[in-house]
């Protein structure tokens, strides 16, 4: 017995909905030309016409040859339908008929779950076009796809789906995907990178300097204060903490943000913001980080001052001019406090000023 049936890349979500119900009533009554003691089993392949195959029962009942196992139901390719006549499940779409696990965001979108995506490629492909048309129905906007390096197989698959890259991280690439007409809405990948420099001036008017292995041949010879990148989660003042303790090994207390740089088309076309943190030290025994750190040394603010790359360089000797007249106290930076605040619930750290108006004075002296 043959009969040509649909294909699900090409019936909208309404007519595969009206159709499953449909044939979840129909079939409970449906009774084949045949021995009443064989039992129709139909499958369908996409670009297959579905053939009946059957076996016999001792009750007469419609089931399966045997039950598949999640592993042999995605063996059987994209687009497969089962269905388990006068059982107690009329009509069943196998996995790679049913839509991607995922959750809604706050914005009209969906996350899609990781953790529960199909290993088969063929599957996720019949799987992910089947969600996309569900999706739309619904009128979804932006989904988010996050793959992870052991499913990396499933990229090609989304992309030809129309996804585009997004950003990656070390463990996974993360694809987009914007559904209504006209120019996504979604926010793009992260514009800029931290980074943070430590001014650390002790009670002999000293500056705690370095020299880095690794630097282009004009700097060298340059004497310049411990800098560094943010890590993922990190503070500003925490940060720029740890990156003295490790290029160094000087603890220190963070005093205020004096000034910060910004800059475009850094590293990889992305921005640059650079924050100059003045910071207390605890400790005077230096350690120098061999991976990174060439020499390191406390040398006279004076000295420090007068190198000549210093001097001819406009943003250094601002910098340093900026430094100095904050140990003067002719100048207040930006001192960190913890806020919360209502529109997201989260602890957060606001860097602003606070001056003894009678006194002129910064209050964190």
């Amino acid at each position: 017995m043959e009969g040509s049936f649909f294909s699900c890349k090409s019936m909208p979500m309404s007519e595969i909905a009206y159709m499953e119900r449909t044939y979840s009533s129909q079939l409970l009554s449906f009774r084949p030309l045949v021995d009443a003691k064989s039992t129709p089993q139909f499958c369908f392949s996409r670009g297959i016409s579905p053939k009946a195959s059957y076996s016999s029962t001792p009750n007469n009942t419609y089931v399966p040859k045997k039950a598949l196992s999640s592993v042999e139901q995605e063996k059987l390719g994209a687009g497969n339908l089962l269905y388990q006549i006068n059982g107690s499940n009329s009509s069943l779409f196998t996995r790679n008929m049913r839509i991607l696990y995922a959750f809604d965001d706050e914005y009209g979108g969906v996350i899609v779950d990781t953790e529960r995506l199909p290993a088969n490629p063929n599957v996720f492909a019949s799987m992910l076009r089947f969600s996309l048309s569900h999706w739309k129905a619904k009128e979804k906007k932006g989904i988010w796809l996050k793959l992870p390096v052991e499913k990396s197989d499933l990229v090609p698959v989304a992309v030809k789906e129309g996804f585009e890259y997004h950003h990656a991280e070390r463990g996974y690439v993360m694809l987009t995907y914007w559904l209504p007409e006209g120019p996504s809405m979604l926010p793009a990948n992260a514009s800029h990178q931290v980074g943070v420099g430590g001014f650390v001036i002790n009670d002999k008017n000293e500056v705690l300097v370095v020299q880095e292995k690794y630097c282009a041949p004009a700097f060298v010879e340059l004497w310049k204060i411990p800098t560094g990148f943010i890590v993922e989660s990190e503070e500003i003042f925490t940060g720029a903490v740890r990156e003295v303790k490790e290029e160094t090994g000087i603890d220190t207390e963070f005093v205020e943000v004096v000034a910060f740089r910004h800059v475009h088309n850094v590293a990889f076309e992305k921005s640059d913001l650079f924050f100059i943190c003045m910071l207390k030290p605890l400790s005077t025994q230096i350690m120098v980080d061999d991976n990174e750190i060439e020499a390191a040394k406390w040398m006279p603010l004076v000295e420090f001052v007068e190198q000549p790359l210093i001097q001819e360089d406009c943003m250094f000797k601002k910098v340093i001019d900026i430094c100095i007249a904050r140990l003067g106290k002719r100048y207040c930076g930006l001192s960190v406090h913890q806020l919360a605040s209502r529109f997201d619930d989260k602890n957060s750290s606001l860097y602003y000023n606070v001056v003894d108006s009678q006194e002129i004075n910064c209050i964190g002296n």
